[in-house]
C-alpha cells in the first residue's frame, strides 16, 4: 500500500492495491469481522427481537438474517479483492465518476454516524462499569455531564492516537493476535452466565414463548440483515488488502456470520433473563464477571470505530485526494468525538432500517454490474452512468414501498433481487478499464 503522507495528490481510494502490497490471509479476514461484527450495539438490536417475535421466529431471523446478510458482505469482500479498489472505487466504476459523488457523501455522512453511535456507547458502557466498580455518589464526578466528558474524551483520544498508526498494522498485529481470543473469551463467559440464568427460570418456558406482534419473521430478518449491510460502504476499504479473492470471501463470512449469530442471540437471551425495561448494559454487570466481560466488550467496541473512521478517511480522500488518508482520519475522529459528547443514542432501529434502504439497492446494483466477473470500467472517467443510478432509485422507493404496503414480505431481499436483476440486465456488454484480478 503507498504510503499515506505522500506529498504526491495521487487517489489511493481510486488506485488498485498493487498484488504485492496486499498481506491480509484468511485468518486475518476472519478475525477482522468477527470483531467488527461483536459489540453491544448488536446485542442491542438482538434484544429488540422478543418480545415482538416469538424465541423461534427470533431465532430462525437470526440465523437466516446473518447468513444471508454476511454473505453480501463477503461477496462485496470478493469484488474489493479482485478489483482491489476501495469502496469509493467502487462506486465510481459502477455510477461513473460524476455521479458517484453522491453516494460517497452519503457514505461518509452515515460513518460519521457509526462512528459517533460508538463512542457513546463505549462512553456510557465505561461510566456504568466505573459506578459500578468506584460506586457513585449523588453530584460526584461520575454523575451529570463530568463522567461523560471523561468517558468521551478519553476513547476519543484512543480513536485518534490509533488513526495516527498503520490499519494493516492493527489487523495484523493486534486485532488477530490479541483482541480476537479476549473478545470470545467474554462472549462465551456471558453466555454461559445468562444461559445458566435461563436453564434456571425455564428454558421450555423460554423457547415455547410466542411473539406480542408488531414484527413478522421477515420484518426481523430485514433488522437482522440491516446491521451486515451497514458494513457494505466499508468492507473493500479492507478486503482489497487480501492476498486472494477465495480466502478473503470465505474469511469475511465465516468470521462475520459466526459474530452476528452470537451476538443477536446473546442479546436475546440477556433479555429473557432480566426484569422488563433493564438497560442492556446493566443486565450484563448484574452477570458474575460481567465487569470484566463487559470491559473486554468495550475494549473490541473500539475496533468498530476505528473500522468506521478509517474508511471514513477512505471516502473523504477519494473526494480530496490532497488530504492524505492518516490526515483525513485524524480530523474524523476529532469530529466524531465532539459529536458524541451531544448525540443521544437513541432511535437505533430506525436509523438502520434507513441506511438499509439506501446500500441495499446501492450494493445491489453494484454486485449486478460488477459481482459476476465482469471488466471494471475506468474509475477515472468523468462520466454517470444514468441506468445505474435510475436502477439505484427504483430500488430505495422499492424498499419503502415494500416496508409501507407489504411489510410481511420484508423490504431487504425483494430489494436486493429487484436491483440486482435490473443492474445485470441493464450492464453494457463492452467496457474499457480494470479487469478483476484472478481467485
Amino acid at each position: 500500500m503507498a504510503s499515506d503522507h505522500s506529498a504526491a495528490p495521487a487517489n489511493l481510494a481510486l488506485t488498485p492495491v498493487p498484488q504485492g502490497d496486499r498481506v491480509f490471509h484468511f485468518h486475518e479476514h476472519a478475525a477482522l469481522w468477527f470483531s467488527l461484527g461483536t459489540g453491544l450495539l448488536v446485542m442491542q438490536i438482538g434484544a429488540y427481537l422478543v418480545p415482538a417475535v416469538g424465541t423461534q421466529d427470533a431465532l430462525i431471523a437470526i440465523v437466516l438474517g446473518s447468513l444471508i446478510g454476511a454473505g453480501l458482505l463477503a461477496w462485496t469482500a470478493r469484488l474489493g479483492c479482485q478489483t482491489g479498489l476501495a469502496s469509493a472505487g467502487l462506486m465510481h466504476a459502477t455510477y461513473g465518476s460524476a455521479f458517484a459523488r453522491l453516494p460517497v457523501l452519503l457514505n461518509i455522512a452515515q460513518l460519521i454516524g457509526w462512528t459517533t453511535f460508538e463512542l457513546v456507547i463505549m462512553q456510557e458502557g465505561t461510566v456504568a462499569i466505573l459506578k459500578q466498580a468506584l460506586g457513585s455518589e449523588p453530584g460526584g464526578l461520575l454523575d451529570g455531564t463530568g463522567g461523560k466528558l471523561l468517558a468521551t474524551l478519553l476513547w476519543g483520544g484512543v480513536l485518534i492516537a490509533l488513526m495516527a498508526g498503520s490499519m494493516l498494522k492493527l489487523v495484523r498485529k493486534f486485532v488477530s493476535r490479541f483482541g480476537l481470543p479476549l473478545v470470545i473469551a467474554s462472549l462465551v463467559w456471558l453466555t454461559w452466565q445468562f444461559g445458566t440464568r435461563l436453564q434456571a427460570q425455564g428454558f421450555d418456558a423460554f423457547w415455547n414463548r410466542p411473539g406480542a406482534g408488531g414484527m413478522g419473521l421477515f420484518s426481523a430478518m430485514d433488522l437482522v440483515i440491516a446491521m451486515p449491510v451497514s458494513w457494505l460502504p466499508l468492507v473493500a476499504d479492507y478486503a482489497r488488502h487480501g492476498k486472494r479473492a477465495a480466502t478473503t470471501l470465505g474469511g469475511t463470512w465465516l468470521g462475520y456470520a459466526l459474530a452476528n449469530i452470537w451476538c443477536y442471540t446473546l442479546g436475546v437471551l440477556v433479555v429473557s433473563t432480566v426484569e422488563p425495561g433493564t438497560n442492556l448494559v446493566a443486565a450484563l454487570l448484574l452477570a458474575q464477571g460481567g465487569l470484566i466481560a463487559l470491559g473486554l466488550i468495550l475494549l473490541d467496541e473500539m475496533d468498530n470505530a476505528y473500522g468506521d473512521a478509517h474508511s471514513g478517511a477512505v471516502s473523504v480522500h477519494s473526494l480530496q485526494p490532497r488530504w492524505s488518508i492518516k490526515r483525513a482520519g485524524l480530523a474524523f475522529a476529532a469530529g466524531c468525538t465532539v459529536l458524541a459528547l451531544f448525540l443521544p443514542i437513541h432511535a437505533i432501529e430506525p436509523f438502520l432500517l434507513l441506511l438499509s434502504s439506501v446500500f441495499v439497492p446501492l450494493y445491489g446494483v453494484i454486485l449486478g454490474r460488477l459481482g459476476s466477473g465482469a471488466v471494471v470500467p475506468s474509475v477515472t472517467a468523468r462520466t454517470v452512468d444514468w441506468s445505474a443510478a435510475a436502477v439505484w432509485v427504483a430500488g430505495i422507493a422499492c424498499y419503502h414501498l415494500l416496508k409501507h404496503y407489504a411489510p410481511d414480505l420484508g423490504s431487504a431481499l425483494p430489494t436486493l433481487a429487484l436491483t440486482f436483476t435490473l443492474a445485470a440486465l441493464s450492464r453494457p456488454r463492452k467496457a474499457g478499464g480494470l479487469t478483476p484480478a484472478r481467485a
